[in-house]
């Protein structure tokens, strides 16, 4: 396989004068792929040991068109054998793509306590999703959906192709196979696709399922682009399959509270379900 702990920084820090082991998260960003690193610096400020999973990055894996859940499988049992990570379970943190990344992780990988999705889907959207003998088929999108709004900028929200048969598509992330709780981060303004109608199916799938139902937290006003606290918004940029600019939605003000109060929910929820004593 093509897993390079060189190109995947595991982030630590002392916390509280300990020298680890740490509880373990595993970072993962949206479409963009490459190695974005402050998310996974900012975790480990609070006492992590934080992998940042790179993607799409020089001679790494592409999912342009399929996801193998086998790399990132790699990067699992990686920080589960490092001496500096706490087991026995893992928390999983991704935003977007990432995120549906960390929620198929969830649902076929052993060993993940906690995961939290940000604006993710809980589909397979336009790339299929490959475990062992398992495919995930690609939900699709209409491209004819698409609309010109203000300066010419694209919004893209209502692209996917309708789901017919709601939370039993046979393009939906398995959850109910995940052994620990999740967290549906959701901003009610996203633009890139319906994150709150996907966390309602779900909550659907799971309830179906007998399983307990995900916490989901929904901020009115708040785009797709949910970053850490006092990050600038990103109302807009080049999305990288239509290589065109679109909306992401947001409104500055609620947006930017979002960001501040998502982040204390994200390390409530990992500090309560990985073994470790709150310190925010």
């Amino acid at each position: 396989m093509n897993w390079n702990p060189s190109k995947n920084p595991l982030t630590f820090t002392y916390f509280e004068n300990r020298l680890g082991p740490f509880p373990g998260v595993i970072d993962i960003f949206g479409l963009g792929g490459g190695l974005l690193e402050y998310r996974a610096s900012l975790l480990a400020g609070h006492g992590f040991a934080t992998l940042a999973v790179a993607y799409e990055y020089e001679d790494l894996p592409k999912t342009s068109d399929n996801i193998f859940l086998d790399y990132f499988e790699e990067a699992l049992n990686y920080m589960l054998q490092h001496p500096q990570v706490k087991g026995p379970g893992i928390g999983l943190l991704g935003i977007s793509l990432g995120a549906d990344i960390c929620l198929s992780m969830a649902s076929f990988l052993k060993n993940i306590a906690a995961t939290v999705s940000i604006n993710g889907s809980a589909f397979s959207g336009n790339r299929v999703i490959y475990y062992n003998e398992t495919k995930i088929p690609s939900l699709g999108y209409d491209p004819r959906r698409i609309k010109v709004v203000f300066s010419g900028l694209l919004d893209i929200v209502d692209t996917r192709i309708d789901i017919v048969g709601g939370c039993e598509h046979p393009s939906m992330i398995p959850i109910e196979k995940a052994q620990g709780p999740i967290l549906f981060i959701v901003g009610q303004d996203d633009h890139n696709w319906r994150s709150e109608f996907y966390a309602q199916l779900a909550a659907e799938r799971l309830q179906t399922h007998g399983k307990k139902m995900p916490l989901i937290i929904s901020y009115p006003g708040a785009g797709h682009c949910l970053e850490p606290p006092y990050f600038p918004m990103c109302p807009a940029s080049v999305h990288r399959a239509l290589d065109k600019i679109v909306i992401w939605g947001g409104e500055p003000r609620a947006h930017s509270k979002a960001q501040v109060d998502a982040w204390k929910q994200i390390l409530s929820f990992f500090y309560k379900h990985l073994c470790m004593p709150p310190k925010l």
